[in-house]
C-alpha cells in the first residue's frame, strides 16, 4: 500500500500558475495584507506534512477499529484524539474563521487545498473538523453577538465542536415535514424535544463540548419549509464566565453501522426538552442552515477528489512495479520475466482517466474557492454578485460532479490491484466504501442534479449559466491565438451544445415539467465535462508558458493529461447530450405496477 503524500506540486501548480491566487488576494479588501503567496504556501507544507504523517497513519485502523457507542457514549479510534489535538493547536480547524473571534480568516480558495489533503489521508478524521467549521459559518453568518462571542472561539480553537442536525427518521430531503420542537421560556431559551439521525460527530471523545445547531418547528409555526427554525443546543451549557455548566439532555441513543467512514460516529440524537438558543429569526432557519450547506457541499466534493487522490496513489506505485505479461510492442524489461503493468493500454486508460478528473476535480474546486471569496470579500457590488452567482450555480455541480468521479476513480484504482485491491491490506477497498457516501449525504447527487437543472437554471431562464458561459467565451475569444486550437476547439464545442441544451430543457420545461427531472442528471455530468474543458484549457495554457523550464517534465506531464482529457473523456457529453434529447417520456411510458 503506497503511502498518502500530499500533492503539494499539483497544488502549487493550480494555485499560482493557473490562477494566480496571490493576485486575487491582494485585489480583495479583507485579504489584502492579510496572506501572500509565502505564507499560503509555508501553510501548504505544514499541512503536508500533518496530514501524510500524522493523520494518514490512523486510516486504516481507524477503519478496522471504528467508532464505538457505549451506553450513550462514543470513543473514537486510538489516536484519533491525540492527532484532532494536533490539528486543533496547529489552527486548522478555524483555517478560514472570522478573525475578530479567533478564527484565522484564510480564503477559500487555500482552504479547499487544506480540505482535500485531510480528506486523502483519513475520511473520517476530517469529518470532524469539516462539521465544526462549517457549524461556525452558520453561527458567525446569523448568530447574535452574545451567541457568537460565548461559542465560537472554542469551535475555532477545536476545543469543542459543532454539528448539523437535520435529518430525521421519517425525512431527509423534504425538511419541511419535521417533527422535532422548540418550545419558548420565559427566560428566552427554548425546550427542543425531538429525534434527529444520520448526525456526523453527534457525541464522540475528541472535545470537551459539542454544539449542535438543530432545525426545529415552533408550536405555532407555519407548515412546511417556512416554518422552520434554527437552534443552538450544546451539549454542555456553558455558564457566564464561559465554564462549562450542567449537562443538556441531548444524548446519542446509538451510533450507525456503515459501509465506510466507520471512525466517523454517525449518531442518532435524542432531545429531550434540551435549552437551545435561537439562531437568526424565527422560521427563517433555513436560510441560516443553508449559509453552512453549500459550504459542506462543497467539502464533501472534495471528498471525492481526495479519495480519487489517495486511490490513484496506490494504484501508480502498483502499476510501477506489478509485473505481468509484456507490452503489445514488445518486452519493456527484458531483463525481467515480464513487465510493469503500465505498459498496458488498459491500465493507462484507467490511471490515466483517475489522474485526468482528479487533477481536474483540484482546479474546479481552487476555481469554486475563488469564487466563494470573490463574492465575500469584493469591493465591486457586479463583481460580488457575478461571484454569488456562479457560487449558486457551480456548488451543486462541484458536490455532485466530485463525488461521483472521485467514486468512479476509487473503483478504477481497486481495478489496477485486480485481486490486491479487494483485499484489505492495500487500502483501496476502504477508499470504495469510503467514497460512496459521498454520493449520498449533504442532499444526494440526484437531489444536487435537480438544484443545478431546477433551481440554478429552468427557475431563472438560464440566467447563472449565461454568467458561466459568458466568461468561458471570453476566455475562448482571448486565446485564439496562443497556440491553444486542440484544447480551445473542442472547448467551445462543448459550451455550445451546453448553452442548446440548457434552451432545449428550459423550453420543454414550460409545458412538462417532468423535463427538468428527467434531465437533471446527464445534465449536471455534462455541465461538469464541460466546466472540466474549460479547467484544462487554463491548465494547458499555463503549462504550454512554462513547458520551456521543465525541468522535471511536470508540464510535459500536463499537456498530455490535457490531451487524454479531450480526446477521450470529454466526449462522453455526446452520449449524455443524446440522452438529454430523448426526453422524459421514456421514463414514463412504463406503467408503475410493470416495473
Amino acid at each position: 500500500m503506497a503511502d498518502y503524500k500530499a500533492p503539494l506540486r499539483d497544488i502549487r501548480f493550480v494555485l499560482n500558475e493557473v490562477f494566480e491566487a496571490d493576485k486575487l488576494w491582494q485585489s480583495l479588501p479583507g485579504l489584502e495584507g492579510t496572506i501572500d503567496a509565502e505564507t499560503a504556501d509555508a501553510m501548504l507544507e505544514e499541512a503536508g506534512k500533518l496530514t501524510s504523517q500524522t493523520i494518514a497513519p490512523l486510516n486504516r485502523n481507524g477503519d478496522e477499529e471504528g467508532a464505538r457507542w457505549d451506553n450513550g457514549v462514543v470513543t473514537t479510534p486510538a489516536g484519533f484524539r491525540e492527532a484532532f489535538k494536533t490539528y486543533a493547536e496547529g489552527g486548522w480547524v478555524g483555517f478560514g474563521g472570522n478573525p475578530e473571534f479567533g478564527g484565522l480568516g484564510m480564503p477559500k480558495m487555500l482552504g479547499v487545498q487544506v480540505e482535500e489533503m485531510v480528506y486523502g489521508a483519513n475520511n473520517s478524521f476530517a469529518l470532524y473538523p469539516a462539521l465544526t467549521a462549517g457549524c461556525c459559518l452558520a453561527l458567525d453568518a446569523h448568530g447574535s453577538e452574545e451567541l457568537k462571542q460565548t461559542y465560537l472561539p472554542n469551535l475555532y480553537s477545536g476545543q469543542w465542536a459543532g454539528t448539523m442536525c437535520l435529518t430525521e427518521p421519517h425525512c431527509g430531503t423534504d425538511l419541511g415535514i419535521i417533527r422535532t420542537k422548540a418550545v419558548p421560556q420565559a427566560d428566552g431559551s427554548y425546550a427542543v424535544t425531538g429525534t434527529k439521525i444520520f448526525i456526523t460527530g453527534g457525541e464522540h471523545d475528541l472535545t470537551e463540548n459539542i454544539i449542535h445547531l438543530v432545525l426545529a418547528k415552533l408550536p405555532d409555526a407555519p407548515a412546511g419549509p417556512k416554518g422552520i427554525s434554527l437552534f443552538l443546543v450544546p451539549k454542555f451549557l456553558v455558564n457566564g464566565d464561559g465554564s462549562l455548566g450542567d449537562r443538556n439532555p441531548v444524548t446519542c441513543g446509538s451510533i450507525e453501522h456503515k459501509m465506510g467512514i466507520k471512525a466517523s460516529a454517525t449518531c442518532v440524537m435524542n432531545f429531550d426538552g434540551a435549552k437551545g438558543y435561537l439562531i437568526g429569526e424565527i422560521n427563517k432557519g433555513l436560510n441560516a442552515m443553508f449559509t453552512m450547506m453549500n459550504y459542506e457541499r462543497l467539502s464533501i466534493g472534495i471528498q471525492g477528489i481526495g479519495c480519487g487522490e489517495a486511490s490513484y496513489q496506490t494504484a501508480l506505485a502498483y502499476a510501477r512495479e506489478r509485473l505481468q505479461s509484456r507490452a503489445p510492442t514488445g518486452a519493456v524489461q527484458p531483463e525481467k520475466a515480464a513487465d510493469p503493468i503500465i505498459v498496458h493500454p488498459d491500465v493507462r486508460r484507467m490511471l490515466l482517466t483517475m489522474k485526468a478528473m482528479t487533477e481536474g476535480s483540484r482546479a474546479f474546486s481552487t476555481y469554486v474557492g475563488s469564487q466563494l471569496d470573490i463574492s465575500k470579500y469584493a469591493a465591486d457590488e457586479a463583481i460580488r454578485k457575478k461571484g454569488e452567482d456562479l457560487v449558486a450555480l457551480l456548488t451543486p455541480v462541484a458536490k455532485a460532479f466530485f463525488t461521483d468521479t472521485g467514486f468512479d476513480s476509487c473503483v478504477h484504482g481497486q481495478q489496477v490491484l485486480g485481486g490486491h485491491g479487494y483485499v484489505r491490506e492495500w487500502g483501496q477497498e476502504q477508499l470504495v466504501r469510503d467514497a460512496r457516501i459521498g454520493q449520498i449525504y449533504e442532499g444526494t447527487n440526484g437531489i444536487q442534479a435537480l438544484d443545478l437543472m431546477g433551481r440554478k437554471t429552468v427557475a431563472n431562464g438560464g440566467a447563472f449559466f449565461k454568467v458561466f458561459a459568458e466568461e468561458v467565451r471570453a476566455f475562448i475569444q482571448d486565446n485564439q491565438d496562443a497556440g491553444l486550437a486542440e484544447f480551445i476547439t473542442p472547448l467551445a464545442a462543448a459550451l455550445d451544445d451546453l448553452e442548446e441544451l440548457t434552451e432545449l430543457v428550459i423550453e420543454r420545461s414550460r409545458s412538462n415539467p417532468n423535463e427538468i427531472g428527467a434531465a437533471s442528471v446527464e445534465y449536471l455530468h455534462a455541465f461538469g465535462y464541460t466546466a472540466y474543458a474549460y479547467m484544462w484549457a487554463r491548465m494547458a495554457r499555463a503549462a504550454l508558458a512554462r513547458s520551456d523550464a521543465d525541468g522535471d517534465g511536470f508540464y510535459r506531464g500536463k499537456l498530455a493529461t490535457a490531451r487524454f482529457f479531450f480526446k477521450r473523456l470529454l466526449p462522453r457529453r455526446l452520449s449524455l447530450g443524446a440522452a438529454i434529447r430523448a426526453g422524459s417520456e421514456p421514463l414514463y411510458e412504463l406503467e408503475a405496477d410493470l416495473f
